[in-house]
């Protein structure tokens, strides 16, 4: 079963109060860079649980989702 992985962001912040995820930083200390923010919106994790702004991100040539709700982030892990 999936679960919830809190991870850190560093994120740029607008003026206007947009953010933008830059890099993931994994708790084994591991960094993976962004290469490019394809999507965001406001919408449910329905595999682990938990709603706030989903970020469709490209790491590696491989989309996946980023969740940032209210003053956390997470991925969702694997098993």
């Amino acid at each position: 079963m999936p679960k919830k992985v809190i991870v850190g962001v560093v994120a740029f912040h607008d003026t206007s109060g947009n953010i933008e995820p830059r890099s993931i930083h994994w708790t084994d200390q591991k960094v993976y860079e962004i290469d490019r923010v394809l999507d965001s919106r406001r919408a449910a994790s329905l595999k682990v649980g938990g709603i706030g702004t989903r970020y469709t991100v490209r790491i590696r040539g491989r989309e996946t989702y980023l969740f940032h709700e209210e003053e956390k982030w997470f991925v969702e892990g694997r098993e």
